[in-house]
């Protein structure tokens, strides 16, 4: 059932989009402020914009976490954050452990401090979180997302689908409209890049905070690393050589700041915590949260909506709170929802009208049935700045009042790349769904003769297990491990 095109093309042209937080911009990780510019204590304006922020930060990327988990790091995160000088009482910070599968940290003016449980099980030590948060307490601390408030305006924040394929596919702005709606890895939603200068001024605020804290302040390095350890073994999965995750797409040249950190530490030793950093996070989950929908290889099932689909070849899938990403190098895509009241070709207008300023309208709207679904699709030929390239929605009704959608751009003629995974949506019963179970950290303690290669092997995943432990653990292949040392798992 291939997705016919008319030779008419729409002209999509750039366009501004608003952001989700303005003026409250989020920044994102990578002396006091004093040692670079001058402290601002949280003033009564900054508070009413972080208190409008934070309800919609919360929704995008999860929702906060509870219990001891989620106490602990509010504990590390307001300890560092009374470093900064914006405040000596540590009720007037806010900091949140975030139910997401993202690696990514920020604050937000008003004693907002937030990172994801991704990120907090990346690290290895409480010195590691303390320069996390310190970081992004840094940003605020020295009025960083003020001073880049006049580009915020100017430029304003392409949403991810859009920011995807504006910069993989399309060249500069072209379909900049793309994704408004439409929310993945949130951060690219709410994210400016901050300049080298003020990435390189946080971290040294960050490492002063360390130290004023007596915390190993090489900790900032060392954390820095591991992030971009990662960022290797993610590209190395997905098979591309230049993913960049949210924390980099905001903060250049992690090798360099990675030397750079470590210089600036110095000698000085001091506490790391690492045992109780262990215990505080030892439980949490791990990746994708099945209430959220879990993404294995190429497949994405969500358990509660007894639903299920399949990447194209040659496509990977990246989980977000409200919606799943397709990325190729041919194409890029979403998997979401909106509101429905029952019409398919109401929903699929609906859904175009979101995805460009210039309101590109489908060519024609079809009916068909997928694996028993009603369904119907749309789609359009757009002139972009590098040539034409072909849009569709696809959508299915789920339910009376649900219903779900596909956003699909290529370059023209390789629209058909999606047909299968447009095929592939079906429900699942219940033993499919009961078969789902989230992944979750677990640390454990090394025994007498155990090595990396028998560690690995009891991660929770059959490709790249023993990349996975060594990234997971700040480990080499040539590290050897000690009976009564502690390490981190992902188990089911």
């Amino acid at each position: 059932m291939p997705v016919k095109f008319r030779s008419r093309a729409a002209i999509v042209t750039a366009s501004a989009i608003t952001a989700l937080i303005v003026p409250a911009v989020v920044s994102q990780i990578g002396s006091p402020a004093t040692a670079q510019g001058a402290i601002a204590a949280i003033s009564a304006a900054d508070r009413k914009q972080g208190a409008e922020a934070h309800p919609q930060l919360l929704q995008e990327f999860g929702g906060a976490m509870t219990g001891a988990q989620a106490n602990y790091v509010q504990t590390i995160g307001k300890n560092i954050a009374v470093q900064s000088g914006l405040s000596n009482a540590r009720g007037d910070f806010t900091v949140t452990l975030l139910n997401s599968p993202v690696n990514n940290a920020f604050a937000v003016p008003g004693g907002y401090v937030y990172v994801t449980r991704q990120l907090a099980t990346l690290m290895n030590n409480e010195a590691e979180l303390a320069g996390v948060l310190g970081h992004e307490v840094g940003h605020v601390a020295a009025r960083h997302s003020s001073k880049r408030q006049s580009a915020a305006t100017r430029n304003t924040i392409i949403g991810t689908l859009g920011t995807l394929l504006s910069g993989a596919l399309l060249g500069n702005g072209a379909l900049g409209q793309i994704g408004q709606r439409i929310f993945s890895t949130g951060s690219q939603l709410l994210t400016l890049k901050y300049s080298r200068g003020q990435e390189t001024e946080a971290d040294n605020l960050g490492i002063t905070y360390l130290q004023r804290a007596g915390y190993d302040p090489r900790a900032m390095s060392s954390v820095l690393q591991s992030l971009a350890n990662q960022n290797t073994l993610d590209a190395s999965i997905k098979g591309t050589s230049n993913q960049v995750p949210a924390w980099a797409s905001t903060h250049p040249d992690p090798a360099s700041r990675v030397r750079a950190a470590l210089s600036r530490a110095g000698t000085k030793p001091g506490m790391t915590n690492r045992d109780a950093f262990l215990a505080g996070v030892n439980g949490l989950t791990y990746g994708d949260d099945p209430a959220q929908g879990i993404v294995d290889g190429s497949r994405f099932t969500h358990p509660s909506l007894r639903l299920a689909f399949e990447a194209p070849n040659g496509f990977y899938l990246v989980n977000g709170t409200r919606s799943v990403s397709i990325s190729g190098q041919s194409g890029k895509g979403e998997f979401s929802t909106a509101p429905y009241n029952g019409d398919l070709s109401a929903y699929i207008n609906t859904v175009f009208s979101g995805l460009s300023e210039q309101q590109i309208r489908p060519e024609s709207i079809q009916t068909t049935t997928i694996n028993g679904i009603k369904a119907a699709y749309g789609a359009t030929r757009a002139t972009s700045g590098n040539g034409q390239v072909d849009v569709i929605v696809f959508a299915y009704e789920w339910g009376p009042q649900q219903a779900f959608h596909f956003s699909t751009i290529s370059q023209a003629g390789q629209a058909p790349q999606f047909d299968t995974m447009f095929r592939s949506i079906r429900r699942i019963n219940t033993a499919e769904a009961s078969a789902v179970r989230p992944r979750k950290l677990s640390v454990v303690t090394v025994k007498s003769g155990e090595t990396v290669q028998t560690l690995a092997g009891r991660m929770a995943y059959t490709d790249k297990p023993l990349e996975r432990f060594l990234v997971l653990n700040g480990l080499t292949s040539s590290s050897r491990l000690v009976a009564g040392q502690k390490v981190k798992l992902v188990v089911y």
